[in-house]
């Protein structure tokens, strides 16, 4: 479950960052801070 998260973590900040290249930024933004809480060492909304 953990390599799930993980996972999901770095497709959202991946698609953050395109988000920010393409002059969204504040979805940019929003994709890159749900990323970066989802991911190892940011909050587990599982358990």
């Amino acid at each position: 479950m953990e390599l799930i998260l993980w996972i999901l973590a770095v497709v959202l900040v991946v698609a953050g960052i395109l988000a920010l290249f393409r002059q969204q930024i504040l979805w940019g933004i929003v994709l890159i801070v749900a990323g970066l809480l989802v991911g190892p060492g940011g909050v587990n909304v599982i358990s």
